[in-house]
């Protein structure tokens, strides 16, 4: 841009870029001087992806803790517990379709509007399940009309989190993008907060008799309200900037985003991937498979179990901003390979404290857990922006984080629970964790850094390259 003084008055006139040399700080100085603050597009984010994955948990404990009897209520309990978690994998299987459709439509029409409609179709699916009738009452039926409903829900959440991290990444200041975009991941801990709050409220002021026959509604009902709020959020947000100026000044590709993520960035997709293996798979453990470990073979009572995860799940939302802010200063990869470290050792503490059926050690067990946890789900959001090219980074960091849901965060709870089954031992479970630590280690090991990588001018032919 050029000033020219007229009398009194400053009139900015806008320089025509010849060259891509030229043209690429001229999109800088532009999204510098149209972005929205950058608190309130974490607020939206924060709350949209509160919002959503309080749905998502709101259905894990449930599945864990009433879904058996109520819909699965001719099997003994393990068996019940495994097809209630079964129908919570399927939310997961639907995962990476939701990905590659939000991907293909985020990075063709923006980030906001889909992130709107993801919102809409969680809540609702949510709400809904508040008002299912049971076995008892509609037989098979219930279980299938649970399995859509699930379906939906796993479809919206594959397209929130590439957009909720994407709107931030690309509002943000470079140089402390992983603190913004760690907030987005704050929203999981946060969601999970709130949803592990409300069913501790609920077991503690009813009946287990009064919670199994209505009380479990609640939660999934007041799910209405809060996409409410979460709706005139998201709706007071602009639009990327930098995908706008992408969007007004590249021309379309000619295929889907989706086959120009694998012609230009398989392998990082693949590290993608491998990143997400041993943070989705301990985080479902620590959080979904402790209800059923410590509630079946410790004899915990379900209050004690709830309020641990309760008091570690504030001290995770607390922490993953604070990892986030750290690997700006040392970089993604240290910070993600001393999460991936901590977490695979970690396992062969978490279930001997659990034995113990203390509470503050079980406390301790699940907030140290997920503080570990925090070391690579914080850094996680910049870090798989910085793989992709705007016009096709939607589809990338969704296609990516989601592909990993299914062969991780789906199956952790099933492998964990048939693991448990099988041996009456958690020490498999232990070794599970384990491995699956060690796959996310090596897969950062062998990746890049990529901490300084500027989002405005990654896509160019010659950034491309340098990053696949």
């Amino acid at each position: 841009m050029e000033t020219i003084a007229i009398g009194v008055t400053p009139v900015t006139t806008y320089r025509e870029p010849t060259s891509p040399q030229q043209f690429y700080p001229l999109v800088s100085e532009m999204v510098e001087n149209t972005r929205t603050p950058i608190g309130r597009i974490v607020a939206a984010s924060l709350v949209g992806t509160t919002i959503e994955w309080y749905d998502f948990f709101l259905y894990g404990s449930a599945a864990a803790l009433v879904f058996p009897a109520l819909f699965f209520p001719s099997s003994d309990p393990l068996t019940g517990t495994l097809l209630a978690l079964l129908t919570y994998a399927v939310g997961f299987i639907a995962r990476p379709v939701g990905a590659l459709v939000f991907g293909h439509f985020g990075d063709r029409l923006g980030r906001k509007k889909l992130l709107v409609l993801s919102l809409l179709m969680m809540g609702g699916a949510t709400f809904l399940i508040g008002c299912l009738p049971t076995h008892a009452a509609v037989g098979a039926l219930a279980p299938l009309l649970l399995t859509l409903l699930r379906l939906i829900q796993g479809f919206a959440l594959g397209g929130e989190w590439g957009g909720a991290v994407l709107i931030v990444s690309e509002h943000g200041d470079p140089k402390r993008r992983g603190f913004w975009a760690s907030w987005p991941q704050a929203g999981v801990p946060s969601g999970n907060l709130l949803a592990t709050a409300v069913l501790a409220i609920l077991a503690a002021v009813q009946t287990d008799e009064a919670f199994t026959s209505w009380g479990w509604r609640i939660p999934f009902l007041l799910s209405g309200v809060l996409v409410l709020i979460g709706l005139w959020i998201r709706l007071s947000i602009d639009e990327s900037p930098i995908f706008q100026q992408a969007l007004a000044n590249t021309k379309p590709s000619q295929s889907m985003p989706i086959v120009d993520v694998f012609k230009y960035h398989r392998r990082d997709v693949l590290i993608a991937i491998g990143a997400r293996f041993g943070e989705n798979v301990s985080y479902y453990v620590i959080t979904a498979f402790v209800l059923v470990y410590a509630t079946t073979s410790a004899g915990l009572s379900k209050p004690v179990v709830l309020n641990a995860v309760l008091i570690a799940s504030a001290v995770h939302f607390v922490t993953i901003p604070m990892w986030g802010a750290l690997s700006d200063k040392l970089g993604r990869r240290p910070v993600y390979l001393l999460g991936a470290a901590g977490v695979g050792l970690w396992a062969f503490a978490f279930f001997p404290l659990i034995d113990t059926k203390n509470f503050a050690a079980v406390t301790l067990a699940v907030t140290v857990g997920l503080i570990l946890h925090g070391a690579m789900y914080g850094p996680q959001a910049a870090y798989f922006s910085e793989l992709f090219a705007t016009r096709m980074r939607y589809s990338g960091v969704s296609i990516g984080s989601q592909l990993a849901s299914i062969v991780a965060g789906a199956l952790a709870p099933l492998i964990a629970v048939a693991l448990l089954d099988a041996y009456d031992s958690a020490f498999p479970v232990m070794i599970y964790m384990a491995v699956a630590a060690a796959i996310t280690l090596v897969t950062v090991y062998v990746s890049r850094e990529t901490k300084d990588r500027d989002l405005a001018t990654l896509g160019t032919p010659e950034e491309v390259s340098t990053t696949r």
